[in-house]
């Protein structure tokens, strides 16, 4: 049987504002999903009625048991705008679903600003850390945010002014679409900190302050916006090994001896969506300090879905899902662990190790006679004073093996 789950969007307006086939199609349905507010608006009393309750495992089982039913799950605008129906495509097969959207919150709140769409950075802090936004805070970006509550926007004022940029404007657009549709405009400098309603979509432009620091989406931060001890993998290197690691969208890295997490967060900052999934990361250290401070870098960058282990390298890696790419930084002279991962690794699969010491030259060595890939030798060197005059002063040059599984 086709077509059996219809998924319909209702926008601030109502039942009212459906269409006459998706009106008929509540009106027939032998269940009805939804959260309490558009149950309570349905014409339909001789249905079954099924209230969302989280985590929705039980009511995927639920729905699944139905299906030689006619059922409806009823969302808020457009159910495939980080709304209920991107949850059940990954359930249920496209053949199986009718979905009628509403105009969603995004193209609304696009009209009411004037902006293309396109031109604007969409996404959700409806269940999601507030840190999502660092990622997306540069000059002249416009963002169209989805609130948790009637608290979300001050908080994102809060943030805005804390990473610099509090000449930025924000437009909060209440109840989009209802009779009761209101706005407030303001800087985030200025915000007023009275709550808004909890329906509201959030519209930024943009504006660095003279204190911004804004960090571009491309391989290589300087070292200095991350909280490290000095054992980390350098911007030069840094940029290079992302190069070589090549993050694609919803791909799996691991990071073994990750220090304080660098290039698994560059990997996420990459490679993942603009709700920072998709793409997956899990960065294993076996220090707990650095593992803190992995923590910390991870939210001030935007990446608060890094998967952090502390543990050592060998007893950690047996639990974790295959990867798609590996960074090996540090633990290589010291056992078999190129063997262990390359036999994990995924077809196509990339695996980078850089080494600074003879012992760990020796292991690059081996595993290149064995795998094959790329050996190269990277030499940085900095300006620095010597005396009153100025002359190189070199790092010490790191040995990097890359290599495609295939």
């Amino acid at each position: 049987m086709t077509g059996w789950l219809n998924i319909i969007g209702i926008g601030a307006g109502g039942i009212n504002d459906l269409s006459p086939t998706a009106l008929t199609l509540i009106k027939t349905a032998d269940l009805l999903v939804g959260g309490n507010r558009h149950l309570s608006m349905a014409p339909n009393d001789n249905a079954n009625r099924l209230v969302w309750s989280f985590p929705l495992d039980g009511i995927v089982e639920q729905i699944t048991e139905a299906r030689d039913q006619n059922v409806v799950v009823l969302a808020t605008g457009d159910p495939m705008s980080f709304g209920i129906g991107s949850t059940l495509t990954r359930h249920f097969a496209a053949e199986d679903m009718t979905i009628l959207p509403a105009p969603g919150a995004f193209s609304l709140a696009a009209a009411r600003m004037g902006w293309p769409l396109h031109t604007c950075t969409c996404l959700t802090l409806h269940g999601r850390p507030l840190e999502l936004l660092h990622h997306h805070l540069l000059p002249n970006a416009r963002l169209l945010i989805l609130s948790h509550d009637g608290t979300t926007p001050q908080k994102v004022a809060e943030t805005l002014c804390d990473a610099g940029f509090e000449p930025s404007l924000i437009t909060v657009l209440e109840n989009m679409g209802a009779e009761a549709e209101s706005t407030r405009t303001g800087s985030a400098t200025d915000w007023d900190t009275a709550p808004t309603e909890d329906l509201n979509t959030i519209a930024v432009a943009c504006i660095a302050g003279p204190e911004a620091r804004y960090l571009p989406p491309v391989a290589g931060l300087p070292d200095d916006v991350f909280v490290h001890d000095g054992q980390m993998t350098k911007q030069i290197m840094r940029a290079a090994t992302l190069s070589a690691l090549a993050p694609l969208p919803g791909q799996y890295l691991w990071d073994l001896g990750a220090g304080c997490g660098s290039v698994a967060i560059e990997w996420l900052r990459a490679a993942q969506d603009v709700q920072g999934q998709g793409a997956r990361a899990t960065a294993v250290e076996k220090d707990p300090k650095r593992s803190a401070m992995m923590a910390q870098n991870a939210n001030r960058l935007g990446t608060p879905f890094l998967d952090i282990v502390t543990a050592e390298t060998e007893s950690t890696i047996s639990g974790l899902d295959d990867p798609d790419a590996v960074f090996i930084g540090g633990g290589l002279s010291k056992s078999d662990l190129v063997d262990t991962v390359w036999a994990r690794l995924r077809d196509r699969g990339r695996l980078v190790a850089n080494v600074v010491t003879l012992e760990g030259e020796r292991a690059l060595l081996d595993a290149h006679a064995r795998y094959g890939g790329e050996l190269s030798r990277i030499a940085v060197s900095h300006a620095a004073p010597v005396g009153g005059l100025t002359g190189w002063r070199p790092a010490m040059p790191v040995t990097q093996w890359s290599v495609v599984k295939s």
